[in-house]
């Protein structure tokens, strides 16, 4: 995995569920296992099998968001600039429709476009990058080329 871009933000969300799943998930995750144990033969308890599967998930996530972490490469979101960057936060315009959209450009660990955060390897992302206010700019989309105009930048 190389380096994982976030924000002060989600590396700090990233850490607290880290924490919440060593310090409150494994052990409720192991007291499912103890009382589905009691249920009986472990070759017919679907209770049993049921809490292993939900204990693996949670294992899988803890050495996911910990790989994450030690590949983290914070972006600061403060930094001020007359072009996009990661951590910049624009205002852009389809030039068509008029529609306006307000993104912050993230890492990929925490895009999310209905919170404004898009990835910097999204088509939009990607394409904003190192622009300024006032450049259009082309996004390739299952539709067709769709024109962006940058309105604000920061």
């Amino acid at each position: 995995m190389s380096e994982v871009l976030m924000t002060a933000e989600h590396k700090k969300e990233l850490e607290a569920r880290l924490q919440y799943l060593k310090v409150q998930g494994r052990p409720e995750a192991a007291e499912r296992i103890r009382v589905a144990r009691e249920f009986g033969d472990l070759s017919e308890n679907a209770e049993y099998d049921i809490a292993k599967e939900e204990q693996a998930k949670m294992e899988a996530e803890i050495a996911e968001i910990d790989a994450k972490l030690k590949k983290a490469k914070i972006i600061d979101e403060k930094k001020k600039g007359d072009s996009v960057d990661f951590g910049t936060k624009i205002l852009i315009e389809n030039v068509a429709t008029k529609q306006q959209f307000e993104y912050t450009i993230v890492g990929s660990s925490e895009s999310n476009p209905f919170k404004g955060k898009i990835s910097n390897d999204s088509p939009i992302g990607k394409a904003m990058l190192g622009k300024r206010k006032g450049d259009e700019v082309s996004v390739k989309a299952p539709a067709g080329d769709i024109i962006y105009k940058v309105l604000k930048v920061g």
